[in-house]
């Protein structure tokens, strides 16, 4: 089944590419300076996983393939314009390997305008928003051309309504909560909390890919439907679980940002805190010294990690991210057996058992 998975992933992503480079299908972003920066993540490639997740959703109940992929690329670029933005959030320099937006568009900021070092930021910053602003934009286009590939136009605009209208707002919520959260006292943050993060900032979107899929293909919404969208929403949680774990332990040649950057920034992310818990107060001491602290070098960091490793709290973290993806193939139990349903089933491990 891998290369077969491999192969279907490698589809999915190029079709996802070519309406990338379709300018007919992008609004004209102006300065070319602008243009550049909304196309800084999109021209690089990515994993293609939600696009996969929609257009897997179709296929499965036999929908409009085509219209399921121009969805999946709308949903890659909405994604896209969140992450640009919330790098600029974290102060990420990286992502994928390669400099951030607002860190590229600062140098570029330099070189062109010869600006002060208190000016370069600024514009590198403006630039990204405005950048992620210009995403935003073109995802939604996307879904608008959805009937001129057989999608029913009310189903289109339903996926207009429920991303803008409910998944949008709970991104928001989500990046919020993100945000305030370290303000509060480690030990003061539940479980229920950081998981409504995870609910709201990640797994939203993957629900949404579920679900757009299954409407494409039924037109309403269904048992079939719903089920795929629970599937793709612990799915999303899974994958979210696996990322903090990740974001402690990977190689950061393969992960392509810093690693221990949720420490650094003082996340409050469910390894910190069931760690935090178990740790004694000289313990205590040690990763309050690294939470929150952009100047924490990369042997603070180490310890840290090694504190939270042998706590056991990243090895229960991995074993919730396990349960998750139980809970989230359950879902699709119901559903006939299907090539399209063998390659969800796939999608999701993968989304746990992965480097990056």
């Amino acid at each position: 089944m891998t290369d077969t998975f491999n192969k279907e992933l490698q589809q999915i992503a190029a079709r996802v590419r070519a309406i990338f480079a379709d300018d007919a299908l992008r609004p004209d972003f102006a300065p070319e300076t602008l243009l550049e920066a909304a196309l800084a993540y999109p021209s690089a490639g990515g994993k293609a996983l939600r696009p996969a997740l929609l257009a897997w959703c179709c296929r499965m109940l036999d929908g409009p393939e085509d219209a399921a992929v121009r969805a999946g690329a709308a949903v890659e670029l909405y994604h896209t314009y969140t992450l640009v933005h919330d790098d600029v959030i974290d102060r990420d320099p990286l992502r994928r390997g390669q400099p951030s937006v607002h860190a590229r568009m600062a140098k570029i900021g330099r070189a062109q305008f010869q600006l002060d070092n208190e000016e370069t930021a600024h514009y590198g910053l403006s630039m990204a928003i405005l950048a992620g602003d210009c995403l935003h934009c073109w995802a939604v286009k996307l879904l608008a051309t959805l009937p001129a590939l057989g999608a029913d136009p009310a189903v289109a605009l339903r996926l207009v309504e429920r991303l803008q209208g409910v998944v949008g707002p709970a991104i928001v919520e989500g990046e919020a909560r993100d945000i305030e959260l370290p303000f509060t006292p480690v030990a003061e943050v539940t479980e229920a909390e950081m998981l409504q993060v995870i609910r709201t900032k990640t797994a939203a979107l993957f629900a949404y890919c579920g679900w757009a899929g299954g409407l494409l293909a039924r037109g309403v919404e269904d048992d079939a439907v719903r089920a795929l969208a629970a599937f793709a929403e612990h799915a999303g949680i899974a994958f979210q679980l696996q990322d903090d774990v990740l974001g402690l332990i990977a190689d950061e040649a393969t992960l392509g940002k810093p690693v221990g950057n949720d420490l650094r920034e003082g996340k409050r992310t469910l390894i910190i805190a069931l760690g935090w818990a178990r740790a004694s107060a000289a313990q205590r001491a040690e990763l309050a010294a690294v939470l929150g602290n952009q100047q924490a070098g990369l042997a603070e960091i180490a310890a840290a990690t090694g504190l939270l490793r042998q706590s056991g709290a990243i090895a229960d973290v991995q074993a919730l991210a396990s349960r998750y993806l139980d809970q989230a193939l359950g879902h699709l139990a119901a559903l006939p057996a299907s090539p399209a349903l063998a390659l969800l089933r796939e999608l999701a491990a993968r989304m746990v058992i992965r480097e990056k």
